[in-house]
């Protein structure tokens, strides 16, 4: 059965800020049929790594936070603790990292709450409905304390899972670092010594101190890897992949699963923007020039039928020459696979974490486009 996705794409009139189309695309969207009424509602979003510069901006979160104040609701911005040690693993640093880039009770409206706690630690063992891999999520204790959930995404590429959206947003954004560690486990990356060129750059993303370089190669410590992939996507002599082929299939099967967790049982929205479509996640501290041009605002109750509208609008537009997928399309010698988000980052897999969330009943890949002017 097909799940109802509004769309508005980024044109406006004058005096009319984008920030206002966005609200009245969700509230066309049905975000006032749920019942906020003096209901604490978790607005889910990811605040930017500090150098990172692709993260949606606050005013869009205002925008959302300030329809559920008119609708009766408490709503609050909330993100977990990351699992490796950048400027948002530990719940001080993270909301130093959410005030430089812009977020803080003025500019949002609304509080701001690191939902598994100071150490990353306060998390909430969740049951996974259907769940194959995951029969349990460790999911951030705010998080699962709200009545209501919205998930706003900033719609982009993915290094690890060829996208992220909704389901990435939800799924790994609202595991605890140990729910994080569970999703990430499937597999560690090794370097092939006949590709590496020491360039250093899968040391530079790496999270964990785990590359080092012995005879001018890098070498990757099992013992220190946290399996998060960052350094596949970093490297673009294609010398390191993982040691399960089937990491990144898997990875996108439990967040779908962690995804579900989060949003059973309860009302839930969401809301992505295909908007600065960096070829990597904003967890990076830079972000590359975008892969595809700005595409538009969408809204849903569906999470699954939202990631795979975002992805059809991706694919049918023309690529930008000066990125990442520009690049590579342009050499000759290049292998295509026909889809924007592997020729980006060819080791990633997407569909798998959509064929699985449909699987395991968190919504449906059939849709109807609902396009709002």
């Amino acid at each position: 059965m097909s799940s109802k996705v509004y769309f508005t794409d980024f044109r406006t009139q004058m005096d009319v800020p984008l920030t206002s189309k966005l609200q009245k695309l969700i509230r066309k969207a049905g975000i006032g049929d749920i019942d906020m009424d003096g209901k604490f509602v978790a607005i889910k979003m990811h605040f930017g790594e500090l150098g990172n510069l692709a993260y949606l901006r606050p005013n869009y979160a205002k925008a959302v936070a300030d329809v559920v104040k008119e609708n009766g609701g408490i709503p609050f911005l909330t993100d977990c603790n990351t699992l490796y040690p950048g400027s948002r693993k530990n719940a001080l640093e993270h909301m130093d990292c959410a005030n430089i880039n812009g977020f803080n009770t003025i500019t949002t409206g609304c509080q701001i709450i690191i939902a598994d706690g100071l150490r990353g630690t306060d998390d909430v063992e969740v049951p996974v409905p259907n769940g194959e891999y995951c029969k349990e999520a460790l999911i951030g204790r705010a998080v699962m304390d709200a009545d209501i959930f919205i998930s706003l995404s900033h719609f982009k590429g993915h290094e690890s899972t060829g996208f992220g959206g909704a389901l990435k947003n939800i799924g790994m954004g609202c595991g605890s670092r140990a729910g994080k560690m569970q999703q990430h486990n499937s597999g560690h990356p090794h370097v092939d010594p006949e590709l590496c060129r020491n360039c250093k750059r899968c040391a530079k993303e790496c999270g964990s101190d785990a590359i080092s370089y012995e005879s001018g190669k890098a070498w990757i410590n099992p013992e220190l890897c946290k399996g998060c992939g960052r350094c596949i996507g970093a490297c673009a002599f294609d010398a390191i992949s993982n040691d399960n082929e089937n990491a990144n299939e898997i990875l996108g099967c439990k967040i779908s699963e962690y995804a579900a967790a989060v949003c059973h049982d309860r009302p839930c929205f969401h809301i992505s923007l295909i908007t600065d479509v960096s070829p990597n996640c904003d967890c990076h501290s830079e972000n590359d020039a975008p892969i595809l041009p700005d595409l538009g605002m969408l809204a849903s109750f569906d999470p699954v039928a939202l990631d795979q509208a975002c992805v059809d609008l991706c694919q049918k537009a023309e690529p930008i020459r000066n990125s990442q997928l520009g690049d590579h399309l342009a050499d000759p010698n290049w292998h295509h696979h026909h889809d924007h988000f592997r020729d980006s980052n060819p080791n990633t897999r997407w569909k798998e974490t959509l064929e699985h969330a449909e699987k395991i009943g968190l919504g449906s890949r059939e849709y109807e486009l609902v396009v709002m002017k």
